[in-house]
């Protein structure tokens, strides 16, 4: 059986004040929750960028997995896999397992059970992320958010797995389809009662017994709450008595969808220790639940500050650009193609989504590795060996922020990146801060969409550059 060896979690740059949202909708009525936060992707982001941000954190330092399981219910497409995209950007073996898993909300929670029960010793990588589509003016809108999350199984880690109880219970809270994207929701008293009574209750009645511990020997919760108070309910009912990680990541960042159960599982085990008992939970058409056991200092995830670090958003209009919701007219210049052909990935994906260069006889490096070096020095002869820039310090070697270059979401800001290795690689850069970024400041690279084909619904990725700090969202 595999352990807990890692977590790494993510977050976009941007959050909107729900505040915003509801001074923005105060004549209609609608608009959901008040108080916190929702992060909010990038017109360049989705579940597999989001995903493989975390999984980046997820894997620093540790051995290369050797299976991918990618979990998320916004995934952009239908036929194609995004583990395989993740194998890849991640510069992983392509000789690896490989699999995506979908169709609800614990979906990466039943992925880590099976991975902890999995008698391999090859670590494996379980990446969520989410970006799920949502009516404007909904509840929803403001009370998921988008982000990911990451763990990390193999043969020795930090935590176990002492037990596991699962239920299959069809309990529509809410859906979508393929015909109704955005999510259509039940009433929540109704909700919140049948979760705890059909669903929680039973499940961990199950888990505690197979367990041999009560309630109140948990000292760490995560559970996903369908509607706000299902958690109150359900520890007043179990005995519940250790406060859910869950809820504030809820408040500081949305309901995370797929990625949700791992991201608090990330901000709780910062206050745990050895011997604790952590309960985590997936929830959505049943239930997952298991027990960990705390058996070594856990390793830092970075939770907490990721959800005390970005940029406060308090432009409801541009919210509702970036959320798919608003269809603006940007005029000619958004009318080029972006068509991207099969060939052309299959000659330079690998080298695309990984971000491989190349270092010739001289020792320069340059972005595209291409088969005759750039240096006039270097042996044409000699086969350029590969070069990962993904994880390589840079800095701004020059910048320019224009309004003549579509983008959807302006200014377009691009330049010459300065890599410590001698690389320069001409880039766009993404959470630019309000204030203007400055020639030298530190960078970090980024996996994002490169450009959107919507006359064929493709999309292809690359790497941006972005300040390598984050603000506190309080300045």
């Amino acid at each position: 059986m595999g352990e807990l060896t890692n977590l790494g979690v993510y977050l976009p740059f941007l959050r909107l004040d729900r505040a915003v949202a509801a001074a923005a909708l105060r004549w209609s009525g609608l608009g959901g929750a008040r108080a916190g936060r929702r992060a909010v992707a990038g017109w360049d982001e989705d579940a597999v960028t989001l995903a493989l941000e975390a999984s980046r954190l997820a894997m620093a330092g540790a051995a290369p997995a050797g299976e991918v399981v990618f979990a998320s219910t916004s995934a952009p497409f239908h036929d194609r896999q995004h583990a395989g995209l993740l194998v890849e950007a991640l510069g992983l073996d392509p000789f690896c397992r490989s699999q995506d898993v979908s169709g609800s909300r614990r979906c990466a929670v039943s992925a880590l059970a099976a991975a902890l029960t999995a008698p391999g010793a090859a670590p494996v990588l379980i990446a969520a992320g989410e970006k799920r589509p949502t009516q404007a003016g909904s509840a929803q809108q403001v009370a998921f958010g988008d982000g990911g999350a990451a763990a990390l199984v193999g043969p020795k880690g930090f935590a176990r797995l002492r037990a596991s109880a699962s239920l299959a219970h069809g309990l529509v809270d809410f859906y979508a389809s393929r015909e109704h994207p955005a999510p259509y929701a039940s009433e929540e008293r109704f909700v919140r009662d049948m979760a705890v009574e059909s669903v929680l209750l039973p499940t961990l009645r199950r888990l505690l017994e197979s367990a041999g511990v009560t309630a109140a020997d948990i000292a760490h919760v995560v559970c996903p709450e369908p509607v706000a108070g299902t958690y109150r309910a359900l520890a007043a009912k179990l005995g519940l008595k250790a406060a859910n990680a869950a809820e504030a990541v809820q408040v500081a960042a949305g309901d995370l969808g797929a990625a949700h159960p791992l991201f608090a599982l990330a901000l709780a085990l910062e206050s745990a220790r050895p011997g604790d008992l952590v309960l985590l939970v997936g929830f959505g058409n049943g239930c997952d639940a298991l027990i960990l056991d705390i058996t070594a200092p856990p390793p830092a995830t970075g939770a907490g500050a990721a959800l005390a670090h970005g940029l406060a958003l308090k432009d409801y209009t541009r919210f509702l650009s970036l959320a798919g919701c608003l269809d603006l007219d940007w005029g000619p210049r958004a009318e080029l193609s972006q068509k991207v052909t099969g060939p052309v990935l299959e000659r330079h994906g690998r080298d695309m989504h990984g971000f491989i260069g190349g270092r010739d006889s001289t020792g320069n490096v340059q972005f595209p590795k291409t088969r005759m070096p750039v240096s006039p020095d270097a042996d044409p002869d000699v086969p350029l060996d590969d070069v990962r820039l993904a994880d390589v310090p840079a800095k701004i070697q020059s910048l320019t922020a224009d309004r003549l270059n579509y983008s959807p979401d302006p200014p377009f800001n691009f330049g010459l990146v300065q890599f410590e290795n001698g690389a320069r690689v001409l880039m766009e850069f993404c959470d630019a801060p309000p204030r203007a970024l400055e020639v030298g400041a530190p960078l970090a690279m980024r996996f994002r969409i490169k450009s959107l084909d919507r006359q064929r619904g493709f999309r292809s990725y690359f790497w941006k550059a972005c300040p390598a700090l984050r603000p506190r969202l309080e300045e």
